[in-house]
């Protein structure tokens, strides 16, 4: 049995109906925390993605922890800069409407949900590294068209042999 203490325990109660149909596992409430009881592997699966929920991920998204490949990190803004206004930096990973944190999504696959000073990512672990050097790019102040050509340059290289590569038998 796990203990987990959460923030905000009206968006646990919401998805926990999802979560525990979707994994076999019981989940209760007390002040301010989660009591999660079944499976160990289940039990930390079922931790991490109520940590997502709690951070601002929807529950689908968080959801997709379920698949062993995806990952959950967490990007401090503070640990990567020294400016003082973390609003600007902040507001340059986002972008004007949202159009950077949206082309990063697209590029890498992943999932950003920023809150406060952090930045939640939800990956595939293929993506990981690449989408965490692309957001702390950002952080340092990179210029985005520059970040978007690395990702792009990045997803060229890792789909280079998942092309047919005219090796099969000939008939």
């Amino acid at each position: 049995m796990r203990v987990i203490k959460i923030e905000n325990i009206k968006k646990i109660k919401k998805a926990v109906h999802l979560i525990e149909d979707k994994i076999k596992i019981k989940v209760s409430f007390g002040k301010e925390k989660v009591n999660i009881s079944g499976n160990e592997l289940n039990e930390f699966l079922v931790e991490r993605i109520i940590q997502a929920v709690d951070f601002g991920f929807y529950p689908e998204d968080a959801l997709l922890l379920e698949n062993e490949n995806f990952v959950l990190e967490f990007i401090d803004i503070k640990e990567h800069t020294r400016r003082k206004n973390l609003k600007d930096v902040r507001a340059r990973v986002i972008g004007t409407r949202g159009k950077a944190k949206k082309t990063l999504e697209r590029l890498t696959g992943a999932v950003l949900v920023i809150k406060s000073n952090q930045i939640g990512v939800i990956v595939d672990s293929e993506h990981l590294d690449t989408t965490i050097q692309a957001i702390e790019s950002l952080i340092h102040g990179s210029n985005h068209g520059n970040v978007f050509s690395y990702l792009e340059r990045q997803n060229s290289s890792k789909n280079l042999f998942e092309k047919d590569l005219g090796l099969k038998e000939k008939i």
